[in-house]
């Protein structure tokens, strides 16, 4: 594979060297949350029945905020950047100007979008950390987790984003990501959920990252985490070959 997709993530590296304070603005949201629904909300819901252990709302939540988290910083990256980078600035059509080809740039945007994605999840994990609210080593999996996530959600984020003619299309980003975020056992176990919802919830991607951020930091592995791992790992190589196929369109016709 080329290291050219390399100079891509360099040149959003020296970008945001002047707005870093927009950078640091994505560890406040999760930290929010912990603290308003996790401490606040925890202590009038009380403990939750989990994987054969009880434990506190708090830690219920926490791990669930951990991929929420990686969720909506790869796909606002991927999305609301990406598109203004493609369709305003014309940022690509001077990349593809240079050896770079479609494939190149959808790589390196993808690749920020991780190490940024990545900064946060480390920091939120680290916040975790602090409230002593890991139970288990391999939580030590965690942040690589959450890279996974955020990997399939940057795919499928980059390859919306080449359908998508203005910012009003950016209206559908919420229908799909505020669903996900109540309705992926964030919040409850999905035991809790009527029969029918709950097939449709283990078939959401988000789904697949909360229920391996929950398991790996609660300590209730089992071979099934293979499988949501498959999930995501498939859906970010399948977003990342059709935004590079759709640039290669709409960039160089």
């Amino acid at each position: 594979m080329s290291a050219l997709f390399l100079h891509v993530v360099e040149r959003d590296f020296l970008a945001y060297k002047r707005m870093w304070l927009v950078f640091l603005s994505g560890f406040a949201e999760p930290v929010f949350f912990l603290l308003s629904i996790g401490v606040g909300v925890g202590e009038l819901v009380g403990d939750v029945h989990v994987g054969g252990e009880t434990v506190s709302y708090q830690a219920f939540v926490a791990p669930a905020l951990l991929a929420v988290s990686a969720m909506n910083g790869a796909v606002f990256d991927t999305t609301f950047n990406f598109f203004f980078k493609y369709k305003y600035s014309k940022s690509f059509d001077a990349m593809l100007a240079t050896p770079l080809g479609p494939t190149d740039v959808a790589m390196g945007e993808l690749t920020w979008a991780l190490l940024r994605g990545t900064i946060y999840s480390t920091a939120f994990f680290a916040l975790l950390l602090a409230f002593g609210l890991v139970a288990s080593p391999w939580a030590v999996l965690a942040v690589p987790v959450a890279m996974l996530i955020g990997f399939a959600f940057a795919g499928a984020g980059m390859a919306a984003t080449t359908w998508m003619r203005s910012f009003v299309d950016f209206d559908y980003v919420g229908i799909v990501l505020i669903p996900l975020f109540l309705f992926s056992a964030t919040f409850f176990p999905i035991s809790e959920y009527p029969t029918g919802l709950q097939i449709v919830v283990r078939c959401t991607p988000l789904y697949q990252g909360v229920a391996l951020e929950r398991s790996l930091i609660l300590g209730d592995v089992s071979w099934a985490l293979l499988g949501h791992a498959c999930y995501l790992a498939v859906m970010g190589v399948v977003g990342l070959w059709v935004a590079g196929r759709r640039l290669g369109r709409l960039l160089q016709p």
